[in-house]
């Protein structure tokens, strides 16, 4: 019984640990768009607001560019080290520039310099990123107990989501408690400098982890790979192709609904912006609290059911969902959203473990940080750009952004009928 207990407490503690990179990862990312307005008048030349907020995002996009270069370097560290040191390090990476954001000095004081700092820390950032989601989805899945890797796997989405939740409620407080003057002038910098808080938590929780008993094996026998990246190229460009689609879906499912579409209400159905981030906050609430439930599902009935039945979801009712929405009524809208959240949690609770389990241990991290890292830089952080392209040549036809959700979720469908049914397989 006290062992039972023991091994209780330390699989929590494994799934905490696994996770609390996310949080901080996406923390990040909200309270750095969330401020992209006051941070391009502080780091760029004032007179051109257009181009300050472009540069503001052109530094957010290199950051994202960065991260296919760090999944190949986490990679090579996760499958040659163990997932710990990597792991490890990425959170380290993460917490430390976006510390130093909080305290850089602004084009007042040092001109140019102050924008080539912020670029070279969003660099370092985007590198950590490439390297954090999916070796916490390797940790995670790998140390789960039997008939648990989709429930266990599932955490990393929900970590994802609550540092979104994180992220946008310390800037809310921040600028309720500041007055717009304090807000440009100090306030900005303190959800920065709250970011060292929990990337220490982090530290904290990741020092006394232990890499999965199997992978141990390989590497106290020495049996991991030289180059992962070689072997990873040389035998698996299929199993990554087929991720590579699912997460086309996948980035673009989060994009659309949960990144873009308040924006999306706002501009182009004129919804007001409080409403529009309320119903938003909800539907993420609602959504991380059954992500966990559709992971431990899929260990039940299998991911490919799970998955099949979200996208199809997807096909079938974006549509009318993104048409009662133009109904413009807070509850209407909400209603859609909370059927999003649906699928989309669907969707979330067992990707994690479908994408682990297409991969052997030795090339595991490098396939799956180079094959979900190179689908979120070309369908994941485009997908608000694209959705307003496709308005813009269409002339105006706001359904346009469904139609490219849909045909994302399409393609992931017959991407998923070639993919085989792992969930009762041991992992190699």
């Amino acid at each position: 019984m006290k062992n039972n207990t023991h091994q209780t407490v330390a699989d929590k503690r494994s799934l905490i640990a696994g996770f609390s990179g996310n949080i901080l990862e996406w923390y990040d990312f909200t309270v750095y768009g969330f401020f992209a307005t006051i941070i391009g008048s502080q780091f760029f030349p004032q007179e051109d607001k257009i181009a300050q907020l472009i540069s503001t995002f052109g530094i957010f996009a290199a950051g994202y560019l960065m991260r296919p270069i760090g999944g190949i370097i986490f990679g090579h560290i996760g499958d040659r080290k163990g997932r710990k040191k990597a792991l490890l390090i990425s959170i380290l990476m993460m917490a430390i520039p976006t510390t130093l954001i909080g305290f850089l000095p602004t084009h007042a004081s040092i001109g140019w310099y102050s924008a080539l700092l912020l670029v070279i820390l969003r660099l370092l950032q985007g590198l950590s990123v490439g390297g954090e989601f999916t070796g916490s989805i390797s940790f995670l899945v790998e140390k789960a107990p039997k008939g648990k890797r989709g429930f266990f796997g599932s955490w990393t989405t929900f970590g994802v989501f609550g540092g979104m939740l994180l992220g946008a409620g310390i800037a809310a407080i921040v600028t309720f408690v500041f007055t717009a003057k304090q807000v440009n002038s100090f306030g900005w910098r303190i959800p920065f400098l709250l970011g060292a808080i929990i990337g220490i938590a982090g530290l904290y929780l990741r020092k006394d982890m232990s890499d999965d008993e199997r992978f141990q094996k390989i590497m106290k026998e020495q049996k991991t790979y030289k180059m992962p990246l070689a072997e990873f190229f040389a035998h698996y460009k299929m199993q990554s192709f087929k991720i590579i689609l699912l997460s086309w879906a996948f980035g673009v499912s989060v994009y659309l609904i949960f990144i873009f579409l308040p924006s999306y209400l706002h501009t182009f159905l004129h919804v007001k912006l409080d409403d529009a981030l309320s119903i938003h906050t909800i539907a993420i609430i609602f959504m991380m609290l059954i992500i966990p439930l559709f992971g431990h599902l899929s260990d039940k009935i299998g991911r490919k059911a799970v998955l099949f039945i979200s996208l199809i979801g997807f096909v079938v009712f974006s549509y009318p969902l993104f048409l009662l929405m133009f109904e413009k009524s807070y509850w209407a809208i909400l209603a859609a959203m909370l059927m999003f959240s649906v699928l989309e949690g669907l969707f979330q609770g067992v990707i994690p473990a479908i994408m682990t389990e297409a991969f052997p241990a030795k090339v595991r991290y490098t396939g799956l940080s180079v094959s979900y890292n190179i689908a979120l830089a070309l369908f994941g952080g485009t997908t608000p750009m694209v959705s307003v392209w496709l308005i813009k040549i269409s002339g105006g036809n706001l359904m346009m952004p469904v139609y490219y959700l849909i045909a994302s979720c399409m393609i992931a469908v017959i991407t998923l009928m070639f993919m085989p049914e792992t969930y009762k397989k041991e992992l190699d």
